[in-house]
């Protein structure tokens, strides 16, 4: 893969003003047949520290549906009447939104650790039943591996719900 994207013209306003003349910003974009073999694994590393530097940039944040957030930073139903009724925001406003930048930030994060279900293999154990040496065996933390598993789709899911406000 080879993307070169050049910056916004910066002298757009006045060419479009005064000759009715627009133009784009230079983008370059060369795919490789490799590149889509595992597209999650080649779009990772270019996505997580586009979000780093977007919550690290931000101006503003959109609203985000209560359900995707804890509980802690769900708004009270007066603050949602406000909100809807003149744009009040309540005071978790950003919050949610920095909270669902770091749920896709770290599910990118684990995305670019190609290891990181090794944090769930532990050594041999010995059978205790059987004494020591007999029937050892390699142990897996099924349960916590499935939690980092659902983590990283949510933050996944989060990052295809909230695509187009993925802005500064």
């Amino acid at each position: 893969m080879k993307v070169k994207i050049g910056g916004y013209p910066d002298y757009q306003y006045w060419l479009d003003r005064l000759f009715g003349w627009n133009p784009k910003q230079k983008i370059s974009v060369r795919i490789d047949d490799h590149d889509t073999w595992s597209m999650d694994h080649t779009l990772a590393p270019i996505i997580l520290p586009m979000l780093i530097q977007l919550k690290d940039t931000k101006h503003g944040a959109p609203n985000v549906d209560p359900k995707d957030v804890p509980q802690e930073l769900r708004p009270t139903a007066k603050w949602k009447k406000a909100y809807e009724g003149d744009g009040t925001t309540d005071p978790k406003f950003f919050d949610r939104w920095d909270w669902i930048m770091d749920e896709m930030i770290w599910a990118f994060e684990q995305k670019c650790r190609d290891n990181w279900e090794d944090d769930y293999y532990g050594d041999y154990i010995e059978d205790q039943k059987n004494g020591p040496m007999a029937g050892s065996f390699e142990w897996i933390d099924h349960e916590g591996r499935a939690a980092h598993q659902e983590r990283m789709s949510n933050g996944f899911r989060l990052f295809g719900r909230y695509y187009e406000n993925l802005w500064d």
